[in-house]
């Protein structure tokens, strides 16, 4: 479910728009007791331009104190200190790390965020990818995942989930949720885009359906689904919203790519756990 602010005014005070943020929450991680969590869309920030206005992303060419300010008000929203919001360098590969604290120096080079400390809140960046969101509420452990293809097909999700395991999860209570992330409607890809994933197990024909000519629309949402499934999660939570489709609420790499801008600003998911 969302609600999604009405207005901007990203000239107030930062305490005066910090509770027009309005994140995207999963219903199931919600009836956890104990945690807090947000897919964070593009509503409520300050930045400007293409990255109006909640752009997240110390990557892009937004301006450093823009992004800083909008991380801050998510911090703030989710409950921690902006140095305990945690996004590492994402590079669309299979290694979660498990974190206690701050970055000490360069963010580490990993896909996914593991933590069982309620002072740190983990999170990732997206702009069509797949942000998945865990939480095991009788070990009290949390993570979030950078779920793009690459990294879907690579097995980042179940590398989070031995990680989670590592520290007394189990996956039969691990709750995930794959959040707002480009929709199969707006995903074409080209021949040798499926052939990667039929080479790899013929089963993922599934994940596909006919486009324009030889392009074929593939199903992220219910390939990231499939894989939690069968790393043995009982209980998956796949959010409907399209970041491709939804310019309003959501930044889309594929989209810009479609209109021809030059950089696109960063959706940001995180959760935590308050006790």
């Amino acid at each position: 479910m969302s609600d999604v602010a009405t207005k901007l005014n990203p000239t107030s005070p930062a305490e005066d728009v910090i509770f027009e943020l309005a994140p995207v929450r999963s219903a199931m991680l919600s009836q956890l007791a104990g945690f807090e969590h947000g897919f964070y869309g593009r509503v409520g920030g300050v930045s400007s331009g293409i990255y109006e206005s909640l752009n997240s992303g110390p990557g892009s060419n937004d301006d450093p104190a823009n992004v800083a300010e909008n991380r801050r008000r998510i911090a703030s929203h989710i409950g921690v200190s902006p140095d305990r919001l945690l996004s590492a360098y994402q590079v669309h590969g299979a290694d979660a790390l498990m974190v206690d604290g701050p970055f000490q120096g360069e963010r580490p080079q990993v896909d996914a965020l593991v933590t069982r400390c309620p002072s740190v809140a983990p999170s990732v960046l997206t702009a069509d990818c797949a942000p998945v969101l865990f939480a095991d509420p009788a070990a009290r452990i949390v993570a979030a995942a950078h779920a793009g293809w690459k990294g879907a097909i690579g097995g980042i999700l179940e590398a989070t989930i031995a990680k989670m395991v590592k520290l007394g999860g189990s996956p039969a209570r691990i709750v995930a949720a794959v959040g707002p992330c480009i929709a199969q409607a707006s995903y074409e890809v080209g021949p040798e885009f499926v052939a990667n994933f039929t080479q790899a197990d013929p089963a993922n024909e599934r994940f596909f359906i006919p486009g324009n000519d030889d392009r074929s629309l593939f199903d992220l949402k219910r390939y990231c689904a499939a894989r939690l499934r069968a790393a043995g999660l009982g209980a998956v939570d796949v959010l409907p919203q399209d970041t491709c489709a939804e310019e309003s609420y959501f930044f889309s790499n594929r989209r810009r790519n479609l209109a021809g801008e030059a950089d696109y600003g960063r959706n940001l998911s995180a959760i935590r756990i308050v006790r």
